[in-house]
């Protein structure tokens, strides 16, 4: 058995789960969540979000993971041996999200090199489609996306040769250089997008307040989900990670850091692309409504077009948006692969290295089955699924399990110890009683939406990733390692 890794400071840790935290959803998915629900009055949830749900549940993680200082599928074996079964399921569910997540990144890599000639040409969309990204015409399942296959191939060997490595060395030192890298390429970014004659078009179109909207339930749910994905709740990253932590630690302290800083990022990028869209809308007489998306049709179609009508400076913004993109999926993927990477340690008793390399491989060929004419379709729906399905309803299990099974009160002195503040029966409350109500909620409400939408063919994709997970989850429980 390996020995436990460790984190030489608390630095290198905060730095890690800001890394994992700030990732794609904060910079092409919050601005359109803030517009549609409501501008500027979404505050006022998003807020709550975080006080009751973002905050509380992270400092659960952060307490269950310096406890135990142990991977997450043992974390859950010891407080019940049935229980490992659940975690098996949750950590699979995690590596799923690697393998799709750096098909985007393989997109943004191509628009990164891309963004140095602007190739792409005046035809965004159709460069997006045939070029990068596919669509959902299934004539062209058989098409291998070259660029994309290549791009994806080549961030997988980045993640491993970063994984598999000491956490300090490898994550650790990755993420305390990109992360601050991160925040000044946008920063720049930001600054600049203020400046644009009509900017204040956008960020007054992003704050218009819509105040009836706050009685409206979907705004609410809005803001949860919005706080789940965004701090990579749930998922055993913060687990993991803070299973390395050094003795002395302040937990409560970092859960802070961490979640004030992946909101600032958040709210200020969302001003960034408001004030850019607000740009081209004045500039070239588009109605604001017509540039407004998210996700890919925002990176990938608008956000090229207005590159395109910039001029000289377009030119320069181009590469460093797409770069901060990278810097912010290369964080983020590593904590996504971490749980089980350090899982699959501790089960089967292998080197870090060799653990690396082997789910290395197998993340790689199923990343690479995704880089085909139906590329963006086909992630698309697994993202949907793995979210709204898998990791939303086991966020929910842990709130039952931690607090109910093992006890949420024994993480108290852990966790008030070297603390600047502290918990105590308002935070046990809302572990015990009302998240696992709003996430049950959450979970139905997603799975009706899910299922009623979808076509049978994505039902199919579905199925087969439930059977996926659920045989593996069942193989490697039942799996018994001589060394144990």
């Amino acid at each position: 058995m390996s020995e436990q890794p460790q984190w030489n400071s608390s630095i290198s840790f905060i730095f890690a789960m800001i890394g994992a935290a700030v990732g794609l959803g904060n910079i092409w998915r919050f601005s359109y969540v803030l517009y549609a629900n409501g501008g500027g009055s979404f505050f006022i949830p998003y807020l709550i979000a975080i006080a009751i749900m973002g905050i509380p549940f992270l400092i659960l993680e952060y307490g269950v993971g310096f406890s135990f200082k142990e991977s997450f599928s043992k974390i859950m074996k010891k407080i019940k041996p049935k229980f490992e079964i659940i975690a098996w399921i949750l950590v699979l569910f995690v590596f799923i999200v690697v393998i799709y997540y750096l098909v985007i990144l393989g997109w943004d890599l191509v628009y990164l090199f891309s963004s140095f000639t602007f190739n792409w040409g005046t035809d965004t969309a159709s460069y997006f489609i045939n070029t990068v990204g596919g669509s959902s015409d299934f004539s062209n399942i058989g098409l291998l996306l070259i660029p994309t296959t290549i791009a994806v191939l080549l961030l997988w060997i980045v993640l491993w040769f970063i994984s598999y490595r000491d956490v300090d060395k490898g994550i650790g030192v990755v993420s305390k250089v990109l992360i601050p890298l991160l925040f000044i390429i946008m920063g720049i970014i930001i600054v600049y997008s203020l400046t644009l004659p009509g900017s204040m078009i956008g960020v007054n179109t992003l704050l218009h307040p819509d105040w009836g909207s706050l009685l409206n339930v979907n705004i609410w749910l809005a803001a949860f989900s919005q706080i789940i994905f965004s701090l990579s709740m749930g998922q055993a990253i913060a687990v993991t990670y803070a299973s390395y932590l050094p003795e002395n630690s302040k937990l409560i302290d970092n859960v802070l850091v961490v979640v004030f800083s992946n909101s600032i990022f958040e709210v200020c990028t969302a001003f960034g692309v408001f004030s850019i869209l607000g740009y081209m809308s004045y500039m070239n007489g588009v109605p604001m409504v017509d540039l407004i998306t998210e996700g890919t049709s925002l990176v990938f179609v608008v956000f090229p077009m207005v590159f395109n009508v910039m001029g000289p400076i377009g030119r320069i913004l181009a590469p460093m948006l797409f770069l901060a993109i990278l810097f912010a999926g290369i964080t983020s993927a590593l904590g996504f692969f971490e749980p089980m990477l350090s899982s699959t340690v501790e089960k089967l008793g292998w080197s870090r290295k060799k653990a690396a390399t082997v789910l290395s491989v197998i993340g790689c060929v199923f990343s690479i089955l995704l880089t085909t004419g139906i590329s963006s379709y086909m992630v698309g729906i697994i993202d949907s699924f793995v979210n709204e399905f898998g990791i939303l309803l086991l966020i929910g299990v842990q709130c039952i399990v931690f607090a109910w099974f093992y006890g949420v009160e024994r993480f108290l002195p852990v966790l008030n110890e070297c603390s600047s503040f502290t918990v105590g029966k308002k935070w046990m409350f809302i572990i015990k009683y009302l998240l696992p109500c709003v996430l049950i909620i959450m979970w139905v409400i997603g799975i009706v939406q899910l299922f009623t939408s979808a076509h049978i063919f994505e039902i199919v994709i579905d199925l087969i990733i439930i059977i996926a997970v659920l045989v593996s989850s069942i193989f490697l429980t039942k799996l018994n390692p001589s060394e144990e």
